[in-house]
């Protein structure tokens, strides 16, 4: 975030073209995925359920947006405020930049809510009931539920000399509260806050009890303690009632060199992330302007860094709604992961399956499950020695984690690298880890200063081949996801197992890396970053030139969640300007500008959102007749390229190359759910052609 790349080596580029010409700005680039996002909500062939939790995701991306990076690009606007990046802005002008198209956006999620959102649910009898809609029956039940269940939890805070503004948890639900009259010592309190716990639901579903409450009839708690504050004041009145938030810088500061256990010190730190740098102030539209203005001053912002909304201050709560609410017509039709014939046998028959040649999962169109059913069969069979595994993300209850405390508790010999820096997961790999310790595996957290976000798995077996006596022999999976059950269902990615000696040589090559003080071992196959897979992909982009100036195949294909390395860029516009056909599929951020002539006329991105999370990384190259195409864990960013270690890894079955080649085609021809970048960075949906979604194509395809 704070690291200002160069055009090193490419002082031609740089020459012709200005900085702001060459790269679009990474962070409005995320801010128009988030609106890309917002439009599936939008959507009416999108069942109305699902469209509410595009909403409630838009909001949730935004509040990390705001906790991440503009608490970076703030944070720089004072240490560094004259550094510019690759797209030569300042922090400063960044930061205005975002302001604009962040308030922009925040109005159309509130438009979406309130005028399209809000009158479809109604139409289908999910309502969100206003105060002035609820019956006496329905006001006495609140009444009652305020009295027994929020007012003993609350405690307003009148402020004055001796009871100063209290300390504001990141994104709780708050509210100022103005007075009057005098309290039981005679004084006079301009107003009051009060927190709302956040154990509180921001939602109550009313039950059959209030009387004229239909089945799927909820009421906002800021409602209820709207209605009944004056409860909370006795002798005084409360004039309004007005909610906000504030959302803090999340990001979290250790220092790597200097401590001495990473895990104590990520716990310690854990517990002051909820009190960061205040970057966001959310009110409600219609509180008064002295009101905003005093919680502006408060929190020591500006006028650029507070948004009035028209609705609930944090939209992501009401992603509880398609979970309580029993409409499957107002939700996507059930999709079952079919299980590949590979794994639907017993441990023996999938080692031996995955002997005689590689196996493909393209996840969530096949199930998840075949990596879990691997690690159990490797945690219960004999003849296996030892696991090595490496785990990012996993999710609570994991049954990844299971097997490998199974495993462990077997007496398999169980390596674990857990990268416990992963964001807003560091709690849960805190535990996970140790848990595992707890049973006897062997945990480490990767290397000194770079996160280990490689997604790969080993497992060293003992068995006899073709009669000969029996010696080890491993088998590896590698993944460009999480290994992560529930988000295998909502994302999509590609996981490949294989017996390939030299490829399982390089798996375990990687493992001595980060577990041990060895000097680096060169790969046959695997890229690695941060060693070789940048210098890689830039060879390989400069070969396809060599092919295009040849007159022979080139082409670029690559799919990834972000386009930012500002080297990688230069090449892929130099490859353009070549003659290679250059095609991206890259679904959020991306500083590359495409059509611009003399440039890259040759270069077209485009984005998919739809139901499922594209979340794979591809990079194929046409190389002259003779294709490569590789598999990854690393997107084009300048952190997965030099600061993380990544891997990447190549697909040597023709038929499974074949496969791949033939999705990523079939994404490049989708007019359903794509959006195509334009050189000014905006996005416009191509022209119909009356084919289904790329995803739908999918699902039905396996």
């Amino acid at each position: 975030m704070l690291h200002a790349p160069t055009l090193e080596g490419d002082s031609e580029l740089a020459q012709q073209f200005a900085p702001t010409e060459l790269f679009l700005n990474r962070e409005l680039s995320l801010l128009e995925f988030n609106q890309r996002v917002l439009e599936q909500a939008l959507d009416a062939s999108v069942p109305l359920l699902e469209r509410l939790k595009f909403l409630c995701i838009s909001s949730s991306n935004l509040d990390e947006f705001f906790e991440i990076r503009v608490a970076g690009l703030q944070q720089m606007a004072e240490l560094s405020p004259t550094q510019r990046g690759s797209d030569g802005l300042t922090p400063a002008e960044t930061l205005a930049l975002i302001s604009r198209r962040a308030h922009e956006l925040v109005d159309a999620q509130y438009s979406a809510f309130n005028d399209v959102i809000v009158p479809a649910l109604d139409q289908e009898r999910v309502r969100f009931l206003r105060r002035a809609e609820w019956t006496p029956q329905m006001n006495a039940w609140l009444k009652n539920y305020f009295q027994h269940e929020l007012a003993p939890v609350l405690s307003p805070i009148g402020l004055d000399p001796a009871h100063p503004f209290p300390r504001i948890l990141n994104k709780s639900l708050n509210f100022i509260i103005p007075l009057s009259g005098k309290d039981a010592f005679g004084r006079n309190t301009g107003f009051a806050i009060v927190q709302a716990p956040r154990a509180l639901p921001r939602l109550i579903q009313l039950p059959p009890e209030a009387s004229g409450a239909g089945p799927n009839d909820f009421v906002f708690l800021s409602s209820v303690i709207h209605a009944y504050i004056d409860d909370l004041f006795p002798g005084m009145e409360a004039t309004g009632c007005y909610q906000f938030r504030l959302t803090r810088n999340s990001d979290l500061l250790v220092d790597v060199e200097e401590i001495k256990d990473l895990l104590e010190a990520l716990e310690g730190e854990l517990s002051q992330r909820q009190w960061g740098d205040i970057v966001r102030l959310e009110v409600a539209h219609n509180c008064p302007d002295e009101m905003w203005q005093f919680l502006m001053g408060v929190a020591q912002l500006t006028p650029d860094d507070v948004y009035r909304v028209a609705g609930p201050v944090n939209l992501h709560r009401l992603m509880m709604i398609p979970d309580l609410v029993d409409r499957p017509d107002l939700k996507y039709p059930a999709h079952t992961p079919r299980i590949p014939k590979a794994f639907s046998g017993s441990a023996k028959e999938m080692f031996a399956a995955i002997r005689e040649r590689d196996q493909l999962l393209h996840h969530p169109y096949e199930s998840f499950v075949a990596v879990v059913d691997f690690l159990r069969a490797a945690a219960r069979d004999p003849k296996v020695l030892a696991i090595k595994q490496t785990l990012y993300r996993t999710g609570d209850q994991s049954a990844v984690v299971e097997a490998l405390i199974e495993a462990a508790r077997n007496g398999k010999e169980v390596t674990v690298v857990v990268e416990l820096r992963a964001r807003f997961d560091e709690e849960a790999n805190i535990d996970l880890a140790e848990k595992l310790q707890a049973v006897g595996a062997h945990v480490v957290y990767g290397v000194v200063g770079y996160k280990t976000h490689a997604k790969m798995c080993l497992v060293v077996r003992r068995e006899k081949r073709d009669g000969d006596v029996a010696s080890l022999h491993p088998y590896a999976h590698l993944g460009t996801g999480n290994y992560h059950p529930r988000t295998a269902r909502l994302y999509t990615d590609y996981g490949l197992f294989t017996a390939n000696p030299q490829v399982c040589q390089d798996v375990h090559a990687v493992f001595l890396q980060l577990t041990s003080l060895g000097r680096l071992t060169p790969l046959q196959h695997l890229l690695q970053s941060p060693f070789t897979l940048a210098e890689a992909l830039l060879a390989r982009i400069d070969r396809e030139m060599a092919h295009a100036q040849a007159g022979k195949p080139a082409r670029i294909i690559a799919k990834m969640n972000a386009l930012v390395d500002p080297k990688v860029i230069a090449a892929l516009y130099r490859a353009s300007q070549a003659g290679v056909q250059v095609d991206l599929i890259v679904r959020g951020m991306c500083s590359l500008r495409p059509g611009v002539p003399g440039l890259s006329e040759n270069i077209q991105v485009r984005s998919i959102v739809g139901r499922f999370l594209e979340h794979d990384r591809c990079y194929s190259f046409a190389n002259g007749g003779a294709p490569e195409l590789y598999l990854a864990s690393a997107d084009w960013m300048e952190r997965n390229l030099y600061r993380r270690v990544e891997v990447a890894f190549p697909l040597l079955d023709d038929a499974i190359r074949a496969r791949v080649q033939a999705n990523l085609l079939a994404y490049l021809g989708d007019t359903a759910q794509s959006w195509v970048l334009q050189p000014d960075g905006s996005y416009q949906r191509p022209p119909a052609d009356g084919e289904r979604a790329v995803q739908l194509r999918l699902m039905e395809a396996v």
